[in-house]
């Protein structure tokens, strides 16, 4: 097995946020346009000429052009890369979204690099020359609305721009949409005034193809997406190519100008925080090329071979699909006071945002990678849970539809009380900031919060053990009494907050909730007893889930959970799992991949935990589901039941934090 041998359901080319997120849903480059992660049509294009030849490398445009021969794809953590040969030519397309989660500039500048390394195959030399066009359907919502195109003015690094012209910023929200605030940006270094500019896509790609040229027409006007839809079009003249490598790269970017509204303010995102703008961002951009292309390359292939050699080569594919996916699902700004402030976006459910239940899969990836972007992202609900606006004993299901941060949407009042996740996001919000704490080895976040999660914990004490009739993170399911499942979730919980209090030196108030917590699992185990197994509601035989829950008794280091509940649950569900994964639970074949990795720290060996593991790598290497990675789909057909794109596929990294934890 290597790199090129692993078949992603689709690439990530251009992963930011989520609104700039694109991704190519085929085998080959060249067999489809490429789509936002909510399938909605974000077409970018590529075409090479060489001697006189024009030949599509990425995208269907235009139609009649052949293709060039595709010979191998890798996706590493901050990359894919494409290697294409033709007419005696090999040309290496590398997409690189700089996502170095230890430095937020990075992790926050709107910036893709296409990046094209060209040299002779044949030992004689070719003319070769490439294109580049970004459609202005990045830079709307709606394909009837009109784009305007503009040169950026003083700019040191020749850039142009698309957006809607008439702007009307942070204004819409939702789940399957895309941004329609900001501008598209194209740039490329010594680009000549023939060689960067609006055009159209069918002029441009067909002149291109035919001739290695732009078309002399300039679209400053605005237009509207049609048929004949306008794009941000590049040349990159190579000239003569022989047996030494040519590499030339453009930097397409987004600039919302505001990212997000908090609570009626609306915030800077992160790179923006010191007065920066579109020039500085391509300027910054270009200046700190060399350097971003040899970091990202050194930490792709130091990730990659330490996720191999701890945990196997089809963890290591999993892992490195998921990592670009699971930033770009959130959105980093800074409040007023320059407050970190980190937001999910629930992707293809309903669009909230700084949702509980889907931070919680996530974290993993956060307390592993960094611990200031997990404050980032419990601190606002937290403010909130704390504010006039939250009413209720427990804590809340999120902060706001995307990008509107301004309350909960999910349920929030007395008549739609139902719809609310009490013992689920209480337990959630503990675990995560024990997680924390174990991490960095203090409580001190927490003490800011105390009255919170003494009044989550007390919570927990009294309607944990046994949950009412509720909801939980696997909402999808409906309702469920007595979940086994929940109440182990709600265990783990009182038992953070007793390591917490222990943290902070309360260890007669730890005591009692660790106590308390340790009782809770005697009871536990009695009322979820189904002889080979633990049922999926109290005392209803012929049952069974995933108590993907318990995996924090290990995280933890807590010790509460007997080791015999682990290796019964284990056996059976290597009885139970299909071809492409391990059920949910009874009540359907479907299955959720993230808590599939979680289940696996429930494994007292790597053999086992490799038995669940495979399925999932062969689910992702053979579905016919050409989709940013689901978390939601069939075992048995390998197909996608729901859900896609989102961040808590940051959870297939828990494996490398209970290393780091020290948990096996």
């Amino acid at each position: 097995m290597s790199q090129s041998s692993f078949r992603p359901p689709a690439v990530p080319l251009v992963t930011h946020d989520p609104h700039f997120s694109i991704w190519s849903p085929a085998d080959k480059l060249t067999d489809s346009e490429t789509k936002h992660w909510s399938n909605l049509p974000m077409p970018i294009h590529s075409l090479v000429y060489i001697d006189g030849n024009g030949y599509r490398l990425m995208g269907t445009e235009p139609s009649w052009a052949p293709p060039a021969r595709q010979v191998g794809l890798e996706v590493w953590p901050t990359r894919s890369i494409y290697r294409f040969e033709q007419n005696g030519v090999s040309i290496k397309l590398t997409f690189l979204s700089p996502l170095l989660i230890d430095d937020l500039e990075l992790v926050s500048r709107p910036i893709t690099y296409i990046i094209y390394d060209v040299v002779s195959l044949d030992g004689s030399e070719h003319d070769v020359r490439l294109y580049f066009d970004a459609s202005s359907e990045v830079a709307v919502n709606e394909p009837d609305a009109n784009v305007a195109f503009t040169p950026v003015e003083n700019a040191a690094i020749p850039t142009i721009k698309a957006g809607m012209e008439e702007q009307n910023l942070v204004a819409t929200k939702g789940d399957l949409v895309t941004q329609d605030w900001g501008y598209a940006l194209l740039a490329a270094e010594n680009a000549q005034k023939d060689e960067l500019l609006p055009s159209s896509l069918k002029e441009a790609t067909e002149t291109f193809t035919l001739e290695g040229k732009l078309p002399p027409r300039d679209v400053t006007q605005p237009r509207k997406v049609d048929q004949d839809t306008p794009v941000l079009a590049l040349l990159l003249n190579l000239g003569t190519v022989g047996n030494e490598s040519i590499r030339k790269y453009a930097i397409f970017g987004y600039d919302d100008i505001y990212a997000i509204e908090y609570f009626g303010k609306r915030l800077r995102a992160y790179w923006r925080r010191d007065d920066d703008n579109e020039r500085t961002l391509v300027e910054k951009a270009a200046s700190e090329f060399e350097s971003i292309v040899d970091r990202c390359e050194r930490f792709d292939k130091e990730l990659f071979n330490d996720l191999k050699e701890k945990e196997g080569e089809q963890y290591a594919h999993i892992s490195t699909l998921a990592y670009r996916q699971c930033i770009a699902a959130h959105k980093l700004a800074v409040d007023d006071d320059g407050t970190l402030l980190y937001f999910s976006k629930e992707n293809y459910s309903n669009g909230c945002m700084g949702t509980v239940d889907v931070t919680y899969p996530s974290s993993p990836f956060f307390l592993l990678f960094n611990t200031d972007l997990m404050k980032a992202m419990i601190a606002p609900l937290f403010e909130y849970a704390a504010s006039d606006r939250w009413p209720w004993p427990y804590a809340p299901h999120d902060i706001g539809r995307y990008p509107h941060a301004n309350g909960q949407v999910y349920g929030g009042g007395e008549e739609t009380e139902d719809r609310q996740m009490p013992v689920e996001e209480c337990g959630n919000m503990l675990t995560m900031v024990a997680g924390l704490a174990k991490v960095e080895g203090n409580a001190d976040f927490a003490e800011k919060y105390w009255a919170l999660c003494q009044k989550w914990a007390a919570y927990l004490l009294d309607k944990g053990l046994d949950p009412e009739n509720q909801l939980c993170t696997d909402d999808f399911a409906g309702h469920l009494a007595r979940n086994a499942n929940l109440s182990a979730k709600a265990i783990m919980g009182i038992a953070s907050f007793g390591l917490l209090c222990q943290m902070r030196g309360l260890d007669e108030e730890g005591q009692k909730y660790l106590d308390a917590a340790k009782a809770m699992v005697t009871k536990w185990m009695e009322m979820a007893d189904d002889g080979d197994h633990y049922s999926l509601t109290f005392e209803n035989p012929g049952t069974w889930s995933q108590k993907y829950n318990f995996v924090w008794d290990k995280l933890l280091g807590l010790n509460l959970v007997p080791e015999s509940v682990f290796k019964k649950e284990i056996a059976h569900y290597l009885k139970v799992q299909n071809r492409y994964g391990l059920p949910l639970d009874s009540r359907s074949s479907y299955t959720k991949l993230d808590w599939i990795l979680w289940t696996t720290i429930l494994a007292e060996n790597q053999e086992d935990a490799q038995a669940l593991i495979e399925p999932v790598y062969r689910f992702l290497q053979e579905s016919q589901s050409r989709i940013p990675m689901t978390d939601w789909y069939w075992t048995k057909e390998g197909k996608l039941r729901g859900f896609r794109g989102r961040s808590v596929v940051g959870g297939v990294f828990i494996r490398m934090l209970a290393r780091k934890l020290e948990a096996f």
